[in-house]
């Protein structure tokens, strides 16, 4: 059974909010250099959710979920990375 276009739509749209959220905290910590406000528990929270919503979207075959997810993906741990990398001081980690 086919989605319905409405179905599409709102599935489209709350695909590409998702992968577009993290943009902005991303160019946020790379201008300042400062991630101490960015909650590292959260953050791998998220990067554990978003890996396993991709592993669930392979698993059923639901390319859309897996693709969407795999950028989510590389979005938030995008950020996770960035917080490893500048300490709370806005200096880089060692």
């Amino acid at each position: 059974m086919a989605a319905s276009p409405v179905a599409v739509a709102v599935g489209t749209c709350a695909a590409l909010l998702s992968m577009t959220s993290f943009a902005p905290q991303i160019v946020k910590i790379w201008r300042e250099r400062d991630a101490s406000s960015v909650s590292l528990r959260t953050y791998l929270a998220t990067v554990a959710g978003f890996a396993c919503w991709t592993a669930y979207g392979v698993m059923i075959q639901a390319w859309p979920v897996a693709a969407s997810n795999i950028v989510c993906l590389a979005m938030s741990g995008a950020v996770l990375a960035l917080k490893w990398r500048f300490g709370r001081d806005g200096a880089p980690s060692a």
